[in-house]
């Protein structure tokens, strides 16, 4: 038995569970363009923001031309760089407080061209 999204894709099957929205193919073996690197203009730009979280400050590092697992490690690296907590959200770094210096040399080092966005 199939079920069948409202947009007419297939989105889990008691064949193989869970289905891929866009390949239809089951969530293990997805070969959606996931894979492929976030396109750009190849500068990681590293920018402070507080709206939206109650006056806490965040550094967000977006543009970083890698994916999946890569994106993860350097995420948990730069996290324990600055020695503070964050997150990975499609595909942007948050770290906490205002980090951008010690990010911007970081990543520098890592042989990433970065700008400092905003104010």
């Amino acid at each position: 038995m199939a079920k069948k999204s409202s947009s007419g894709g297939l989105v889990y099957s008691t064949e193989f569970g869970r289905a891929c929205p866009g390949c239809q193919q089951p969530v293990d073996d997805c070969r959606c363009s996931d894979d492929a690197a976030p396109a750009g203009d190849g500068i990681v730009r590293v920018a402070r923001e507080t709206k939206g979280r109650g006056g806490k400050v965040m550094t967000l590092v977006t543009g970083v031309p890698l994916v999946g697992a890569e994106l993860k490690t350097l995420a948990k690296d730069l996290k324990k760089k600055c020695g503070v907590g964050g997150a990975l959200k499609d595909g942007v770094i948050e770290i906490q407080g205002d980090q951008r210096d010690l990010l911007v040399s970081e990543l520098t080092k890592r042989g990433f061209t970065v700008k400092k966005a905003g104010g």
